[in-house]
Parts: structure tokens; C-alpha cells; sequence
């Protein structure tokens, strides 16, 4: 959970201003009762044992202390409990290893847990609950009200807290549920602790303790192989959805996507090998894609070189693990990497290096989960991008490299259904004719009259730029659509277009000759214009009325010249 620099300050002051007063308080009104060195460091020990092994539930480590609490409550007191408590909830916060961005917890966890003790305490003592020990008849009520105002209090402070971080949680939970449910086990351990160390001694810990433990590790075994199933189920459903992407962009978006819900990722990066080099293609930094500016890497440069050039995955617990290792660009709070290679047909093709600030962010199950992934990962690039290629090759001109006539036709329809919605608001065509064609094929070879199509059409890419989208229609006729362009302006920039091509000789060569002889050949066009709304209510009538402009207007007229398209009255 993230909060702000300022509501950090403020939790630690508040923390300030009440835990270290409070448990002073607590020593003054509510000294240690039967204060026993001996027993009062066994629970201490056994406290610090089992926050440093916390129950594992759907991935979430769970501290149950409230029954060792209890029985340290109802035998030394209220000062005792809050000191242990204490000792719990920074143990247990140190086995989690929060990090830099997360230190808040240390100051909340033990505001809510001093606050816990305090209530539960002063009502227990309200209700008639004494401190020692008391028939079992008598202490069972106070104590189990006691447990119960510990869970509400717990609830209460984490809706306050929440509402200080300006959002909502229910009052009644699935939380409070799990915390009810928690105490049925809880509370009776809590109580049979309590006798039965009146009867043995502290070794009634161990005793209790043992099978809590022994429990508990299975639990965590348990969950772990619940966890890692989860985990490969979670990965084929991601390998499939990959393979049905079919653009590079959105492979790499909904693979980046999937990897920041499944695994604590703050920082993660997709690089692609290019040659020599390793190119960065993604870049997410806290859940924001950030443009990618960073130099490429060599084999064994850095965490991503190694594994390049080893082809083996590579995992980081510390920064000071790899910090000799790495090079150039790193997130400064960074402690975690985990970083895969991607791989198709035996070959490495690319890295992807994700990375967390907290200490011990990834376990190896993780990593091999990330490893298939990044299998499905090339595979599904791989896809992408031979799809691309064909798409672009199935909608370009071979020789020109300009958009062809069926990517054109599609477009002009799109871009008429925009008209229609009222996203575009006109759309202008120019269509262009290079005058005399046949007799250049003719007097120089059809392979000179390729080169003048060649750089006729990077002529019109030059001009148009981004204004417009450029096509070769057919033959030598060329075609410019341009969106939100009114006829007038079309007409001035198909001006442009005509002294462009006619100003500037063409350099070709005569390819009919023996030496093909360099040569300057001054070529011209004649282009049509028409616009829609204005002339057309469809595509094809558009099209069929800049042609009908280019030949009644301009190649009739005389040719090298614009002619615009004029209703017949």
C-alpha cells in the first residue's frame, strides 16, 4: 500500500507521541504481576519464535500470537502483554523484510497493537477480569470479552486508517471474519497455556508451542505447493492469451500487465537482442510506462549481459548481492532482481529483468513460473511479428514501399465512417498521374521507369509527411488522402506537389544502353482534387471524381497542371 511522504511523517509522530509514553504509563498504572524473570523470558523467546514463523494463507503471512498474549496477559498483566506485543509486531516485521517505501508499518502495526492491548485491557478489567490465577468459571467470560474487544478494536483502527489514506473498507469484513474464526482456535490455546503453565511451568510453552509449530510449518508447505500450482495454471492461461495477440506492442503490454498482477514487481524491463547489442523495448517503473531512453548493453554488461550470454536466469535477493554486478541504470531503492532470459529455438532473444525494493521479493518457484513464461513470451513475439511483417508486406507497394491499393481502400472506407461519426471533418483526395509515362518505359527501359517511380514516391512521403497518408494506386498513378484538409488547401498543396515533381529533374538510368548511362530527366504530373463532403458521399465516388478531375480537368487540359473537381450543373 502506498501512502504519501506526509502521511508517512505524521504515523510516525503520532507513534511517537503515543507508544513510548503509553508503555511508561502502562508500567506506572499496570506494573508486571507475578513477575517471574525466568517464565517472563520464556515468553518472550517463544514470542520471537513464532512471529519469525508466521502462518502462510493465499500468500499472505498471518501472525497468530493472540493465544501466547493472552495466557502472558491473564498471568503478569497489562504491561507485560503490551511489551510483548510489541516484540512480536517488530520481529514479525523484520521476518517480512519491508522495505524502504514500506517502513510505515513498523509505526502503525505498533500503534495498533499498543491500542489493541489498552482497550481490551481496560475493559477487561472493567468487566471484573482479574490478573493471577482464578477458576477457570470465573476468568472464562472477562477473557474471551477480552479477546473479542481485542478483533472489534483491531477492525475499528484499520477503518481509521484507511479513511486517513482516503479510502474504504467494510466494518464486517472478510477480515473480521478470518480474525473470528482465528480466535475459536486461539482462544482455548490461550486459556489451556494459562493452566497449564501454573501446573508445569514455562515448559507448558513447548508443549502447546510445539504442535502450533509443527502445524504451522505444514501449513506453509501446504501453501507453498498451493501457491506454486496456482502459479502454473496462472502461467499456461497467460501463454494462451499471449499467443492470441497478434500485434508486438500488445504482447508486450499484456505480458508486462499479467507479470505486475501476478508477482510484487515495481520495476520491469523487456530488452531485445539486436545484433550486438541488448535494446530496452519496455520500461514499467511503479505501474507507469515510462519512454524508453536508456543506452543498449553488451554480453556481460550488467545483471541483463550476464544473462545473455550465460542463457541462465539470475536471482537477487539484496542489493548487495548485485551490486558489483550490475551496470548503468538501476531504480536506487531497488534491493530485489529476478531476471530471465528469453528464449526461442535455443537462442537468446531477449532479457527481461523485473525487480522489487523489498528484500527477498521473489522466491525460486518465481523464477521458474517466469521462466515458462518468457518461453510463451518469445514464442508469442516471434507470432507478432511475422504476422506484422506479412501484414506490412500484404499492404505495401514491393517496389515503391509506398502503401498499396487495398491498405488504401480500406483506409479511405475508415476514414469515410469517421466522416460519418463526426470525427473527421471533411477529407480531401489528391490523385496524380505522371504525364507521358509510356514513353519513358519506351526510349529508356521499364527499369528506369521504375527508378522514377521510386523516387517519385519518396518525393511525396517527403512532402506530405504526416499531413496525409500516401499510396501507390496503379501503374504511375499515385494517390494522397488527406483528413481535416479542406479542398482549398488541397488544391494548394497539390500545387506543391506538381512543381515538386516538375521542378526538379529525375536522375535514372538508361538501362536500354550498353554503359546504362547516368541521366536527368525532367518529368511532370497531372493531379485531380476532390473533396467530401463536398463532392462525394462515399469512397468510391470520391476516388471516381478526383479521377475524373485529373483526366477532363488536367490531362485534357494540357497536362503539368491541377485541376479541381466541378459538379456538372
Amino acid at each position: 500500500m502506498k501512502i504519501s511522504k506526509t502521511q508517512e511523517a505524521i504515523v510516525w509522530v503520532v507513534w511517537a507521541m503515543l507508544v513510548p509514553p503509553g508503555i511508561y504509563f502502562a508500567y506506572q498504572y499496570f506494573p508486571p504481576v507475578n513477575a517471574d524473570i525466568f517464565s517472563m523470558s520464556a515468553f518472550i523467546i517463544f514470542t520471537i519464535i513464532i512471529s519469525l514463523m508466521p502462518i502462510v494463507i493465499n500468500g499472505f503471512p498471518i501472525l497468530l500470537i493472540q493465544w501466547v498474549s493472552l495466557a502472558a496477559f491473564l498471568k503478569f498483566g497489562l504491561f507485560f502483554e503490551v511489551v510483548l506485543l510489541q516484540i512480536a509486531i517488530f520481529t514479525f516485521m523484520f521476518r517480512l523484510r519491508v522495505g524502504k517505501n514500506d517502513l510505515y508499518r513498523f509505526p502503525w502495526n505498533s500503534i495498533m497493537f499498543f491500542l489493541m492491548s489498552v482497550f481490551s485491557g481496560i475493559i477487561y478489567f472493567y468487566i471484573g477480569g482479574t490478573i493471577g490465577y482464578s477458576p477457570v468459571e470465573s476468568i472464562f467470560i472477562p477473557a474471551l470479552v477480552y479477546q473479542v474487544s481485542s478483533i472489534l478494536v483491531n477492525q475499528v483502527l484499520l477503518i481509521g486508517f484507511y479513511a486517513f489514506l482516503n479510502k474504504k473498507i467494510k466494518l464486517f469484513g472478510e477480515d473480521l471474519k478470518w480474525d473470528f474464526s482465528a480466535m475459536l482456535i486461539m482462544f482455548p490455546m490461550g486459556l489451556g497455556l494459562f493452566y497449564l503453565q501454573y501446573q508445569i511451568g514455562p515448559i507448558a510453552l513447548f508443549l502447546i508451542g510445539l504442535p502450533f509449530m509443527s502445524g504451522a510449518m505444514i501449513l506453509r508447505l501446504y501453501n507453498s505447493s498451493e501457491q506454486i500450482n496456482q502459479y502454473l495454471q496462472k502461467a499456461v492461461e497467460i501463454g494462451h492469451q499471449l499467443t492470441e495477440s497478434l500485434q508486438v506492442d500488445e504482447v508486450l503490454q499484456f505480458f508486462l500487465d499479467k507479470i505486475l498482477q501476478t508477482l510484487p514487481v515495481e520495476y520491469a524491463y523487456i530488452l531485445d537482442v539486436q545484433g550486438d547489442d541488448l535494446v530496452l523495448l519496455r520500461r514499467v517503473e511503479n505501474n507507469e510506462n515510462k519512454s524508453i531512453s536508456l543506452p543498449p548493453l553488451k554480453k556481460n554488461e550488467g545483471i541483463s549481459g550476464l544473462v545473455w550470454a550465460s542463457g541462465k536466469s539470475a536471482l537477487f535477493h539484496r542489493k548487495s548481492d548485485w551490486t558489483e554486478v550490475a551496470k548503468g541504470y538501476m531504480p536506487e531503492d531497488v534491493e530485489s532482481v529476478l531476471s530471465v532470459p528469453i528464449v526461442r529455438n535455443q537462442k537468446v532473444r531477449g532479457v527481461l529483468l523485473l525487480a522489487s525494493s523489498k528484500k527477498r521479493a521473489y522466491k525460486k518457484y518465481q523464477l521458474m513460473i517466469v521462466d515458462i513464461l518468457c518461453s510463451y513470451l518469445g514464442v508469442a513475439i516471434a507470432n507478432a511479428r511475422h504476422y506484422e511483417a506479412t501484414k506490412r508486406n500484404s499492404e505495401r507497394c514491393a517496389l515503391t514501399k509506398l502503401y498499396n491499393y487495398r491498405y488504401f481502400e480500406d483506409l479511405l472506407s475508415s476514414e469515410f465512417n469517421a466522416l460519418k461519426t463526426g470525427d473527421r471533418v471533411c477529407l480531401s483526395l489528391i490523385m496524380l498521374d505522371i504525364d507521358h509515362f509510356k514513353s519513358v518505359n519506351d526510349n529508356y527501359g521499364h527499369q528506369s521507369g521504375n527508378e522514377i517511380l521510386f523516387e517519385l514516391a519518396r518525393r511525396l512521403e517527403t512532402l506530405i509527411g504526416d499531413e496525409g497518408t500516401v499510396a501507390r494506386y496503379g501503374g504511375e498513378e499515385f494517390v494522397i488522402l488527406l483528413p481535416d484538409t479542406s479542398k482549398e488547401d488541397a488544391f494548394l498543396i497539390a500545387e506543391i506537389v506538381r512543381r515538386t515533381i516538375a521542378d526538379r529533374p529525375f536522375i535514372l538510368h538508361s538501362n536500354l544502353e550498353a554503359e546504362r548511362k547516368s541521366l536527368k530527366l525532367k518529368v511532370t504530373a497531372s493531379i485531380g482534387v476532390a473533396s467530401a463532403p463536398l463532392d462525394a458521399d462515399d469512397s468510391m465516388s470520391l476516388i471516381r471524381h478526383a479521377d475524373r478531375a485529373l483526366y477532363t480537368g488536367a490531362k485534357q487540359a494540357g497536362r503539368n497542371r491541377v485541376a479541381e473537381y466541378v459538379k456538372s450543373s
